[in-house]
């Protein structure tokens, strides 16, 4: 089979390619709605991008009615947010933070998720996530007739469980296997294990 990307509407190339670029891994964002708030998202379309600086990308498109997502909004206006990197143990519960709610209705209430805070950084850290960084905005770029945005977040603080952590002559190793991350191949599916969980999104 030959798929031409000119002939699929956005939403097919969208569903195509998160079916084939695979297994991607997921950033669970969360930042500061500005009114004593925070708001908690989950985005697949993300990766490392360098080390000098130290940065990571995010690709965040636009509600299904078109408006802007509050993670978008959230870090162009304060620029500070905390990516974790979920374990399979919160496979429900990253599902769950991808339901659309009212700006200001906090994700973490709804699911009675606790935050610690991040060594003084300006957005605190679920308590619960073995990996966490801190993040400032390093630059945006708005790309296509979405537009989609394209952030660029500058890691200033990594934080790393003990229990999946350790020093080896000198050199950090981060357990990968104890940190059980969360990957995602498309559709309703988690990629853990080496085996595919699937978990139905909110409607």
């Amino acid at each position: 089979m030959y798929i031409a990307m000119d002939d699929l509407s956005v939403s097919q190339r969208y569903f195509t390619m998160i079916q084939t670029i695979i297994p991607r891994p997921v950033a669970w964002v969360l930042s500061d709605n500005g009114d004593n708030s925070l708001n908690l998202a989950p985005f697949s379309y993300f990766a490392p991008v360098s080390s000098a600086p130290p940065l990571l990308m995010i690709s965040i498109g636009k509600k299904p009615d078109g408006t802007e997502k509050d993670t978008r909004r959230n870090i162009l206006e304060r620029r500070d947010f905390v990516v974790h990197i979920a374990s399979k143990d919160m496979a429900q519960a990253v599902t769950d933070s991808s339901a659309t709610l009212p700006f200001g209705q906090s994700e973490l209430e709804t699911l009675g998720l606790e935050t610690t805070d991040f060594n003084g950084f300006a957005v605190p850290r679920l308590a619960t996530a073995k990996v966490a960084c801190a993040c400032r905005l390093y630059d945006c770029k708005m790309i296509g007739d979405l537009p989609q945005a394209i952030i660029f977040g500058e890691i200033e603080q990594i934080y790393i469980a003990d229990e999946v952590s350790e020093e080896k002559e000198g050199r950090l190793l981060v357990d990968a296997e104890k940190l059980d991350p969360l990957a995602r191949p498309g559709a309703d599916q988690y990629w853990v294990d080496g085996r595919i969980i699937r978990i139905a999104r909110p409607k």
